[in-house]
């Protein structure tokens, strides 16, 4: 049977779920490759093998450079793209990795894969998105372009999967020409709460600004969970945090946030929360950013301005493989968010 005849089988099916199946990859039997980033091989390997009942293999790139430290990039095996569903697990932690990781996207289509999932955690300059001064420039738009100019497959545009994107506003920086989907790892936290040591604590969610509690609030049963909005005010030469809605007292207060970097605000935030009443304080981050070692501040062992009951980080983000075992931080694997978004 031809390509042509799939396709049309397919689309006459009355079963909608069917055709977004074939639609995927996942019942048209061709096989399905999964190249990733030096950096994230280890993710690459658990989702290979939470995936046992889906044809999924590990492509094999070489990631070289010239001498005058320009990549020299090959793609082993490379013929079998062209009757394979390709999955790409990116990791774009500094500009030169996402020059040649563009790259290899720019080229995966050309060797005529059937489709391009690209699976990346984290977008890293959601935080620049937006110009509020003259001569600024809003590199989030520049990313979202390059993403953008990725070539159409064989079955049509790639797919973007992008993890607490900073501000949803940077979804419309794409172009038309791929598709843009938004995930949350807030799932892993909430299964966390769940947990039966977890029932009968008396939590609430606080957020450190309106933003936050814009991109996450309407994640959480607020009749379960109360909810805690602080804010930055200024007085005089000093901003300082407080509490905008919501009342601290009596609980462990977790804090949500999609990102942290020197954790100043956090710890701002925690402080507040404290001084309001709570009793006890977590933090839950999608993206542990942590440059310069910053995240060396919470540890218990160096006893912290703010001690944190819990820190909740997810493997989005490369070096977070440093804080495991390191009270008070708990990482998350997003291996099994990824295999939901590979083959649902």
């Amino acid at each position: 049977m031809t390509d042509e005849n799939k396709c049309v089988d397919c689309q006459t099916m009355t079963n909608l779920i069917a055709h977004r199946r074939h639609a995927h990859g996942l019942c048209d039997g061709y096989p399905t490759i999964l190249f990733y980033a030096r950096e994230m091989q280890k993710l690459a390997e658990e989702i290979q093998s939470y995936s046992k009942e889906h044809r999924i293999e590990l492509g094999e790139i070489d990631w070289k450079v010239f001498p005058d430290n320009w990549p020299n990039i090959f793609i082993r095996n490379s013929e079998q793209i062209r009757h394979s569903h390709v999955i790409f697990l990116a990791s774009f932690h500094n500009p030169q990795t996402i020059f040649e990781q563009i790259s290899l996207l720019y080229h995966l289509p050309k060797y005529l894969c059937r489709s391009l999932k690209v699976l990346l955690p984290y977008f890293p300059t959601g935080t620049m998105e937006r110009i509020q001064i003259q001569g600024e420039i809003a590199t989030a738009y520049s990313l979202a372009q390059m993403l953008s100019s990725i070539p159409l497959t064989r079955t049509g545009p790639s797919e973007v999967i992008i993890f607490d994107i900073h501000a949803l506003q940077n979804q419309f920086y794409f172009s038309s020409n791929i598709i843009v989907r938004l995930e949350s790892t807030v799932d892993l936290l909430l299964d966390e709460l769940k947990k039966s040591e977890n029932q009968n604590k008396k939590y609430a969610i606080a957020f450190p600004d309106d933003g936050a509690h814009k991109r996450f609030g309407q994640m959480f049963d607020e009749m379960k969970y109360p909810m805690v909005i602080c804010s930055k005010i200024r007085e005089g030469d000093k901003r300082m945090t407080t509490i905008k809605e919501g009342d601290p007292k009596g609980y462990h207060c977790i804090i949500i946030d999609d990102l942290v970097q020197s954790g100043g605000t956090l710890i701002e935030c925690a402080q507040t929360l404290l001084d309001k009443g709570a009793v006890d304080i977590s933090a839950f981050v999608g993206h542990g950013i942590f440059p310069n070692e910053s995240w060396k501040k919470f540890l218990h062992s160096n006893n912290p301005k703010v001690r944190f009951n819990t820190f909740y980080v997810t493997n989005t983000y490369p070096n977070t493989q440093v804080l495991i075992d390191k009270p008070p931080f708990k990482v998350f694997s997003i291996v099994q968010l990824l295999c939901n978004i590979c083959f649902h």
